[in-house]
Order: C-alpha cells, then structure tokens, then sequence
C-alpha cells in the first residue's frame, strides 16, 4: 500500500495515500483497535449534516469565503449522503468526547474539498481546523450530531416501522373480533375474552410505544451546537448556534433549536438517556407480544394450538417438520439487546463529570443500535409473522367450554362459594360448567345459556337475573 505523509500538532504520520482522512485520523485507528466497529452510517450522515450547515452559517456570517465554504458544503453534502463511509473507521471506543471522529470529519472534507478546488489530498488548500471546524469544538459537535441522529432514527425510521406493526395488530384485533378464547392470567385458565381484544391491546401497547418515542423528540431536538468547548459559546460568533440549528430544520425537516442551556446540553446528556428509556419501554412492550404469540401459537398439538404463524423455515436439524416462531424470538432477543444497551447509555449519562460527557460515542452507538434493530425487527414481525397468523377456532373455542372459569359467571346468581363447587367439580371430572351447573343449582335452562353465553363474558355488566338489578 502506498502512503503519503501528513502532520498535526503532534507531528508526522503515515496515512494511505488514497484516503481522504488525515494525521489525526491515523492516529486514532492505531490508538482504539477495541471493537473493529465504526460508529454507524446514520451518525456519520449526521454529521455531515452539522459539518455542512456550519459552513452555510460561516459564510452567510462572513467568516468563510464563498470558495472554500461551497466546496466544504459539497464535500459534506457527500458525507451525508453516505458516500465516504469508508473514510471514517475509528473504532466506537475511543475518547469519550468523539474528539477522533469530530477531526476525522474534519480531516475527510478537508481534503474532499480542496480536491474540489483542485488541490491535492494532503495539501490543506481547505483546512480541517480553521475552516471545517470554524465556530465548532468536538465538545459541541458530537452532542450535537448524537441529538440530530437519533433524531432522524426515531423520526424517519423507529417511527414509521411501529407504525406499521401497530397496523399489522390492529388488524388481526378487528378481524378476530367474533373470536371467543378462554382468558389466562397467572397463564392459568379464566374468564373469556375475544382474541381480537387481545390484539387489540397488542396495538394499543404499540401506539402507547409511538407516543413514549415521540415525547423525547422535543428534548432531542435541542442542539449543543454554538456552545464550542465548555459551553460559554468561546471562538463562536453569538449567532452561530441558533443559525446551524435553522439551517439543521431546513436540511432535514425537523424542528431543531439552539439548547437553551449550553452547560446541561454539554455537560450532561439526560436527553438520550430519557430516549434511551423510551426505547427500553418499547423493547419491552415488543418482548411481551413477542412471547404471548409464541405461548398462543405453542404445540401444534401438545400446547396450547390457538394460532398459528406462518412457517418460514425447518425448525431442527433432528425433527422433520418441525417449525418454530423464529419471528419471536428474534424479536425477544432484539428486546434484550435494547435492554442491555440502555443500561451502558444510563450508565453512560450519569458519567458528564463537570462541564463535559465523556461516554458520547458508545452513547449514541447504542442509541442509534436500538432505535435500527428496533425498527427492524418491528417490521419483520408484522410481515412475517403477523400478517399471516391464522386463529385456530375450533380450538379456541373448545378451550372455553371446558375452562372451570366458565363458572364466574354463575357468581351473582348461585354465589362464590357455590360456584367454586362447581368449577372444581368441572375440573375433576373433566365435565363442562353449564352441566353441572344443571345438575347442582335451581337455575332454570334459559339462565344457564344467558349466564354462561361465552361472548356475554367478554363485555362489561354483570350476568343472569342480577343484570337487571
């Protein structure tokens, strides 16, 4: 490999002679090989984005010539687009500013855009320090792109992705209605209830998600940017926080606005923590539908058989025709991770010591991580495996003339303790509720059927003779 040789404060370095990045850069891949991960593509679009509004704002400001700022809105415009990914592989876990990646930014359209002047890389005919970095310091910059980013996750893909597999629920919730299933909890047998009512709640848990993920969009939406190293705003003209963050709404369609506080917006990051939260919230939303589905479509013929999930594909090297929820339990260990991740990023929120957080990298990797492999799995989940279950009526159906929990209904008419009788006789000897309830009360035939009309349990009111009083 040829290289070329390039000079910070520190000294000379040898970097690759294709590479748009520079000394700095070079520095940190031989300073962080921990992880081989890179933060991911939607941080480094972001921060194309911040990189490119700061150089509008520089020039309509007067600070930056109209040449050396058009070519750094170019070469930016390309990182935020993805072009350059390559070009940015320091590891995740490095200085907890993001100081490495801020300069491997800087490094990259520096020398994009004096390649865009006609200069050659390496030659700083666009400097990375005093014209990309112009108003700028790491420790504004990172929080900032951190905030931007998990913005646009959450907004553009977290969002939609719940959104649909609310949809795909709220479906099978309207077309099973009419489907009367016995109803479980402590996952023993009790009163009816209408599988569509379950689902029902399965949707209303996933809108309930979208607004948890929606409120925290204010707080993202405030900008660290303009605040350059401690958040007295030093190097930075008074303007420049409130002008990157209009031309941050204008790029991206989001409502951004300077911090009110550059000292909390710097020194703590409370914002993506209170995200990261309402991340967790849906993980765990998502891991208990995940689950009920699984002990719903359990068997097919040994469990409880009461839907079943499309089958995708063999379920065991040993078993023929074995089919497992796969969809499921991607989904449960997805909610796992999202779990796992915001316990770093609670952990990584209380550690803003002073005037400066220093866990924003693995912070904002394992914010983006969650809202992508939630959206993901979201998505996975209704096409897969929702939108093609099917309820197994006859089996449902079957399940609620045996329950004993038949015999709660019976309550006001014969009285707890009687019923109870009854339930346990129902259970013993495998007999269904409404024949002994025949058998052991004076009730007449005609209040056994109003009683013990399965659909009549899975509504509000009471039952029999009492309904009326």
């Amino acid at each position: 490999m040829a290289f070329r040789t390039e000079k910070d404060s520190m000294g000379e370095m040898q970097v690759p002679a294709q590479a748009y990045y520079g000394a700095q850069t070079q520095r940190a891949v031989e300073n962080f090989p921990v992880s081989g991960r890179p933060l991911p593509p939607r941080f480094v679009s972001a921060l194309g984005l911040v990189k490119l509004a700061a150089a509008r704002v520089n020039r309509a400001l007067g600070l930056l010539e109209a040449g050396p700022a058009g070519a750094i809105e170019a070469a930016s415009r390309e990182v935020a687009d993805g072009r350059w990914n390559d070009e940015f592989p320091i590891d995740v876990y490095q200085t907890g500013s993001g100081t490495s990646t801020n300069m491997n930014a800087n490094e990259v359209i520096a020398n994009r855009a004096g390649e865009i002047l006609g200069g050659a890389r390496g030659a700083k005919l666009v400097h990375p320090n005093d014209h990309v970095n112009l108003g700028q310091s790491s420790n504004d910059v990172i929080p900032t792109v951190l905030h931007v980013a998990a913005t646009l996750a959450l907004a553009e893909d977290l969002l939609p992705a719940l959104e649909h597999l609310r949809g795909a629920l709220d479906a099978k919730a309207k077309a099973w209605d009419g489907i009367v299933k016995t109803g479980r909890t402590h996952l023993m047998d009790a009163t009816p209830i209408r599988l569509g009512q379950e689902f029902g709640g399965y949707a209303s848990q996933v809108e309930h998600s979208m607004r948890r993920v929606e409120a925290v969009l204010p707080d993202l939406r405030e900008l660290a940017i303009g605040g350059t190293a401690v958040g007295t705003g030093l190097n930075a003209h008074p303007e420049f926080g409130a002008r990157v963050a209009a031309e941050l709404s204008q790029l991206t369609g989001q409502k951004f606005v300077e911090a009110r506080n550059h000292f909390e917006a710097q020194g703590a990051q409370d914002a993506a923590c209170w995200a990261s939260g309402a991340l967790n919230a849906t993980a765990a939303s998502l891991m208990k539908i995940a689950n009920d589905i699984r002990l719903m479509n359990s068997g097919p013929r040994c469990g409880l058989g009461e839907v079943s999930l499309p089958a995708i594909q063999p379920g065991s090297s040993i078993m023929p025709g074995k089919v497992n929820p796969v969809l499921c339990e991607a989904t449960i260990q997805v909610g796992a991770q999202v779990m796992g991740y915001h316990t770093a990023i609670t952990v990584g929120a209380q550690w803003g010591q002073l005037d400066l957080n220093t866990m924003l990298p693995m912070m904002a990797n394992n914010l983006l991580e969650s809202a992508r492999l939630l959206a993901n799995v979201s998505r996975l989940l209704a096409d897969r495996a929702i939108a093609g279950m099917t309820a197994n009526e006859e089996t449902l159906t079957g399940y609620v003339e045996i329950s004993p929990s038949m015999a709660t209904a019976l309550n006001p008419l014969i009285g707890y303790d009687k019923a109870a009788e009854i339930a346990k006789r129902s259970y013993k000897e495998r007999r269904p509720v409404r024949e002994l309830a025949a058998e052991m009360t004076d009730l007449s035939p005609a209040q056994i059927k109003e009683a013990l009309d399965p659909r009549r349990q899975t509504e509000p009111g009471l039952t029999g003779e009492s309904a009326g009083g």
